[in-house]
């Protein structure tokens, strides 16, 4: 029997759909989340309506891969998970996790991410999974080091709010589910 891939107990994943347009704009204009996600500048609803209509949803074509985090029990939008930086050479991809506010600290995200590194490793073949995140957003730490994601490095005045620098953390998850080569020892 085939695994179905991305619906879990709480949430499910899915692709951005055209009514997704008022959560991805409440999303992206937060400028808490600027310095998060490397955004300058806020996005107009024309541009993110482009976004929905012009993707297609192939991380080998887009080199990312944007989906909703769908609550099961209202079918309500609790936020959006991302792959992206994505490298079909190394199987490598980085991961993005913006939660609206009212779902945060209740388990959706530590789901998300454990269907996203599913859906990545098992379906996708990845080989590693990162993310770069703020040394003061404790939150996220805890939610990707308790996801099983290892810190691997302290990047020194990575993230620049204004005129003041902020270290980030390297985060990495590895896949040991992958089928590893075999070979014959010479004798």
């Amino acid at each position: 029997m085939k695994k179905e891939f991305l619906k879990g107990e709480k949430v499910f994943l899915r692709p951005v759909e055209p009514e997704d347009l008022e959560t991805m704009y409440a999303i992206e204009n937060d400028p808490q989340m600027w310095d998060i996600s490397s955004f300058t500048v806020p996005y107009s609803r024309y541009v993110l309506r482009q976004y929905i209509q012009e993707t297609q949803y192939d991380i080998y074509c887009n080199k990312q891969l944007r989906l909703m985090i769908v609550e099961r029990k209202s079918g309500k939008v609790t936020g959006t998970v991302d792959l992206s930086d994505f490298s079909p050479l190394h199987l490598r991809a980085g991961v993005g996790i913006a939660l609206l506010k009212e779902y945060r600290g209740q388990g959706y995200g530590s789901e998300t991410l454990k269907l996203l590194t599913e859906y990545a490793f098992e379906f996708l073949h990845l080989k590693q999974l990162y993310a770069h995140i703020a040394c003061s957003n404790k939150s996220s730490i805890a939610l990707f080091t308790h996801s099983g994601f290892l810190v691997i490095a302290t990047l020194p005045a990575w993230i620049r709010d204004g005129t003041e620098w902020e270290d980030a953390l390297l985060v990495q998850i590895i896949n040991s589910t992958e089928k590893q080569g075999t070979y014959d020892k010479p004798e």
